[in-house]
């Protein structure tokens, strides 16, 4: 499946991107994730989008919070 990804990768406080609305958990599994996981998540994202609409893109998505993530999801 193709990511829903439109190279505009900023997080807000929630940490959520506001180019593509993933959680960045969800960015970072994407590429080992089932075509299963990654429709249900494609499936939240008009919704995510409604709710954040007008968020500010402040934080740009750095190789730290990455792989803090990455760390995270692997336990």
């Amino acid at each position: 499946m193709h990511s829903p990804c439109v190279a505009r990768c900023g997080l807000n406080d929630d940490d959520y991107c506001m180019g593509c609305f993933r959680h960045i958990d969800e960015i970072v599994i994407w590429s080992s994730a089932s075509d299963e996981q990654q429709q249900q998540i494609i499936d939240k994202l008009a919704d995510r989008k409604q709710l954040y609409l007008g968020d500010i893109n402040n934080k740009a998505l750095t190789r730290a919070q990455w792989l803090k993530a990455e760390k995270r999801l692997k336990r």
